[in-house]
């Protein structure tokens, strides 16, 4: 017997087609998820026109919540408390905490009496993605009768502590007391839901004992194939190349990268090619102008012109010793590049020793002496980082794509409708 579709309201307040980050995630997997069930898509107005222009409908595919006349506000004293140019994620992430609460507010008063009739089979809060927003309409659904799944959360990573340094160039003092969330009223009504599904096992492990039964892994992030699909080309002339993707901030770490491959720069056996821009754009070309030609800052460029860049590297640098999901690990390996990453949160997670190389991040010195000397490694051994690059490409295809996402969370869903069987491991 067929089995009928479900159908399901997909809370993604940040969701938009035309940005990167969390909102890229929130509409690739919403709209992802409108291929296995029927999916009505709940966002913010400020992702209406790319809606639009993606071809949505809206009052059919999507609604529109303007939540404005707060989130605004909030959204401004978070850039001026953080003092702009991308810094002090954890604050402006603790500011939309608090404004976030009145988008649930309006979306309860436009569909609560809609779940209330039982007009949809699950609700799904798909973002934001930090465990710090919880949730009143997860207690909502149940009095309702309809099932909630919370997630995929990430987030809350702690801060190094051998990268001190790091953490006041990026404003991250509230860092510090971010367990502070979890005395949030409403956490524990949050965490009720039906199912919460974790990108990341620290996330996941700190989701209280009593409510383990209902938390499932599942890395949030995963790779649409038609935006990425160029190959990366190895065994070609010349020098090898590496790519670091990313905002020029210093947990990012593009400073530590050039300075571990300084030696492989000189000798003219490394050419290094840096996407994307930041506050410290002026001090990298400093660092890096004794190196000429080796190192290339090709600054911001559009999302769906990435990869033309990455794709005439064979690996993906990456010492980044704060990185939540490692979207970016997870684009360069459907290229088939071999990521070379910090064995720290998201990366350390994604990147497998089949497919790349996990540098161990004990300190600064220590992170940039092991990425040196794996980079020199792999410069000497060409074949291997080719492998371990198609290696990449096939795992990606095997379980990153956004329909495969699909089809993992489509699992979760009929766990929680059907309440049999045990729990599911989508992600494997």
């Amino acid at each position: 017997m067929t089995q009928r579709r479900l159908r399901v309201l997909v809370m993604a307040e940040a969701a938009n087609p035309e940005w990167v980050s969390v909102p890229l995630v929130g509409w690739s997997l919403a709209q992802a998820l409108r291929d296995v069930a029927d999916v009505h898509i709940v966002t913010q107005i400020r992702n209406r026109d790319a809606f639009l222009r993606a071809g949505l409908r809206e009052g059919e595919d999507f609604t529109a919540i303007d939540s404005e006349a707060v989130a605004r506000p909030f959204w401004r004293l978070g850039v001026w408390l953080s003092g702009g140019k991308g810094l002090g994620w954890t604050l402006q992430q603790a500011v939309a905490a608090i404004s976030y609460p009145y988008f649930e507010h309006l979306v309860w008063r436009r569909f609560g009496a809609d779940i209330r009739a039982g007009r949809f089979d699950i609700v799904h809060r798909v973002t934001p993605l930090s465990p710090v927003q919880q949730s009143s309409i997860a207690a909502r659904c149940r009095r309702a009768g309809v099932p909630f799944v919370l997630g995929p959360l990430n987030g809350g990573v702690p801060w190094p502590t051998a990268f001190a340094a790091e953490m006041r160039r990026e404003r991250e003092w509230l860092s510090k007391v971010r367990g502070a969330y979890r005395l949030l009223p409403g956490r524990r009504a949050t965490l009720g839901a039906d199912a919460i599904l974790c990108g990341s096992r620290h996330t996941a492990g700190e989701v209280p004992e009593q409510h383990q039964g209902r938390v499932i892994y599942l890395p949030e992030n995963g790779i649409d194939p038609a935006r990425f699909n160029a190959r990366a080309v190895h065994g070609g002339p010349g020098p090898m190349r590496a790519c670091f993707i990313g905002r020029l901030v210093p947990y990012k770490g593009a400073h530590m990268l050039i300075e571990a491959a300084a030696p492989l720069l000189r000798q003219g056996r490394l050419v290094l090619d840096i996407i994307g821009d930041g506050e410290m754009m002026a001090d990298l070309r400093a660092q890096a102008a004794p190196y000429g030609d080796a190192v290339v800052f090709h600054g911001w460029q559009p999302h769906g012109q990435v990869q033309d860049i990455a794709a005439r590297c064979q690996i993906l640098a990456f010492p980044s010793i704060r990185e939540f999901g490692g979207g970016v690990v997870l684009e360069a390996m459907a290229l088939g590049l071999a990521p070379v990453v910090a064995d720290y949160a998201g990366p350390g997670e994604l990147v497998t020793d089949a497919v790349g190389w996990k540098v161990p991040a004990p300190s600064r010195a220590g992170l940039i002496a092991g990425m040196a000397e794996r980079l020199a490694w792999c410069v000497d051994h060409p074949e291997e980082v080719a492998r371990r690059g198609a290696a990449a490409r096939a795992r990606v295809a095997e379980a990153f794509t956004w329909a495969r996402k699909a089809e993992q969370v489509l699992e979760v869903y009929h766990w929680v409708v059907t309440g049999s069987g045990g729990k599911p491991t989508p992600f494997r």
